[in-house]
């Protein structure tokens, strides 16, 4: 990151960026395309190889198997060891991403985060109007497993920093530790570092079929016992090497490490990696000993319960006038085809991948008042609807892939109007998803707060049409 990175907005790439690699376990050749999206996008992977071209969001609560790496899944879409390229958008500062895949795995590369570390800065990272919302913790968060002799703790902290250790029983790890202090010494001290295997780890993968894409350099194999001349030349014949050997210090192969606690390092760039499925950027200090997959997930499943039942989902949203918006009046009109005297949003000042909050300022001046009554100026109903229609479609447009697109709304349920609002009342404006969007279906619960008090609410179905001119 640059001196010049601005921590509290989101960011993006500035331009799309591929690069092509075979997967660790499934040995097929993929190519991945990483493009821009909008605020409050996120990172979702799509298969464009599978028939609807599925989209899968970076969320630990679509991990379906954590064996050898981290694999999310929707119905029958897959991407399997999401984590080494997820670490690199943490640690480069990517909040918003959309990432194509023609294969079911992340190329593995060598093993690290530095050849997604180098593709994002090829490609470059722009910051965006929308503001970054941290979350913080008011308590520690625990995770422990005693069967794998796990223990995880996240503490309340200024900063994201990470400490890791390691102890596998093994004379040639030995017990490692690895730190990191801030986010921005990701890219020189975690990303070069290789995942690790044990040969005996290595030997049951290769009876099985289950490493198809593994070379001599993209893995660092602890040799943890004896081995025979038979199993060398196999192993030579597998890493397509006239001869493999080991080191002194008791690792396979001709591999230089990098650090001499790279195994460890690699451990806590996986946290890093498994952590962003939290799917909120937080701040915390993170104590993993022992972490692997499995655990990094049941932490990060954890934590968003914590923020989830912590950030008050349902409370009053908390409008500034002096923070600048998220939307300017400029985007949303770019958004959206509404114009005077029909666009009822006037910026909108929160928008995450579920949420988003629109103000909408009511004048005297308003062109239906004169009609609405007459003496006794009332906002109509249904533009209050209108206006959360609006803010909705922003919404679900700022959801999809790079394009122009419409909102057609299907159904309107359960509209509840509370209390009157008038000439110089403030319209908070939010609508939250209530489900995943299928088939560009989006459904949605939205809620108009005047005063810190529910004005209008009600349930919304709309659909996302992309024009036909896009």
């Amino acid at each position: 990151m640059d001196i010049h990175f601005n921590p509290d907005k989101q960011h993006t790439l500035s331009k799309p960026i591929s690069i092509s690699g075979t997967g660790l376990h499934t040995g097929i050749l993929v190519d991945m395309v990483l493009k821009p999206a909008n605020p409050g996008f996120g990172i979702q992977f799509q298969r464009t190889d599978l028939p609807n071209q599925p989209v899968i969001k970076a969320d630990c609560d679509l991990v379906t198997d954590t064996s050898r790496g981290t694999t999310l899944q929707v119905g029958d879409a897959k991407v399997s060891t999401v984590e080494h390229v997820l670490a690199a958008l943490v640690g480069m500062g990517v909040d918003n991403v959309l990432i194509e895949l023609n294969g079911p795995e992340i190329p593995i590369m060598d093993g690290s985060s530095t050849p997604f570390i180098n593709l994002i800065e090829e490609g470059g990272v722009v910051e965006q109007e929308a503001t970054k919302a941290w979350y913080s913790l008011d308590e520690n968060i625990y995770h422990y497993d005693d069967n794998k002799r796990v223990e995880m703790v996240a503490l309340p902290a200024m900063d994201y920093q990470i400490t890791t250790l390691i102890d596998f029983n093994s004379p040639v790890l030995g017990t490692q530790h690895a730190g990191l202090k801030t986010i921005r010494e990701f890219k020189s001290e975690i990303a070069p570092c290789r995942t690790f295997c044990f040969l005996h780890e290595l030997e049951m993968l290769l009876d099985n079929d289950l490493i198809k894409g593994g070379d001599i350099n993209n893995a660092i194999v602890v040799v943890d016992k004896p081995v025979t001349d038979a199993e060398m030349s196999r192993l030579a014949k597998v890493f397509k090497r006239d001869k493999v050997e080991v080191k002194s210090e008791g690792y396979l192969n001709n591999l230089e490490l990098r650090f001499p606690n790279e195994p460890a390092r690699h451990k806590l760039l996986d946290v890093v990696g498994d952590l962003a499925l939290i799917g909120y950027p937080i701040k915390a200090r993170i104590i993993a000993n022992r972490p692997g997959h499995s655990s990094n997930v049941e932490f990060a499943k954890k934590i968003k319960q914590y923020i989830k039942k912590n950030k008050h989902v349902k409370d009053v949203p908390v409008y500034d006038p002096t923070v600048p918006p998220v939307f300017s009046l400029e985007k949303i009109e770019k958004t959206l085809p509404h114009r005077h005297p029909f666009l009822l949003v006037d910026k909108v000042i929160e928008l995450t991948d579920t949420t988003i909050v629109g103000i909408k300022n009511v004048t005297y001046n308003e062109w239906f008042f004169p009609g609405h009554f007459p003496g006794n100026p009332v906002m109509p109903g249904v533009l209050q609807i209108e206006a959360m229609a609006q803010t909705g479609g922003i919404l679900c447009i700022n959801s999809m892939p790079e394009g122009q697109y419409d909102t057609y709304f299907l159904k309107i349920d359960n509209c509840k109007f509370k209390q009157m609002v008038r000439p110089g009342d403030t319209m908070v404006l939010k609508m939250e998803f209530t489900g995943p969007i299928r088939r560009g279906i989006c459904e949605m619960h939205g809620t108009v707060y005047v005063g810190g008090k529910v004005a209008t609410e009600g349930d919304f179905v709309a659909q996302v049409v992309k024009r036909a001119d896009s």
